[in-house]
């Protein structure tokens, strides 16, 4: 089923052909291709968006990440002077 759809994602431009792997999925006897399937389903706008756009929130993402660990390794051990510093520091 793989080698049949290969290419799928290199092809933004073409959900109809994301529709037609999730169908041939659908009806695979592996409960978790199903499961994965319906997990798609519930999204389906975005998966379709992923797959027409080139563009991404991955930067935005991975940024605030990166905020959320240095918070995390600072919690309780400085003041609000010293995370600042840090983050402006790190590149």
């Amino acid at each position: 089923m793989l080698s049949v759809h290969q290419g799928a994602a290199e092809q933004r431009d073409r959900p109809e052909r994301a529709k037609r792997i999730l169908q041939d999925a659908a009806s695979s006897n592996i409960r978790e291709i199903k499961g994965f399937v319906t997990g798609l389903k519930r999204d389906q706008a975005a998966v379709e968006a992923a797959l027409q756009y080139a563009w991404s929130n991955g930067q935005t993402e991975g940024q605030v990440n990166r905020l959320k660990n240095l918070k995390r390794q600072m919690y309780g051990s400085a003041k609000f002077d010293l995370l600042k510093a840090r983050l402006l520091a790190i590149p």
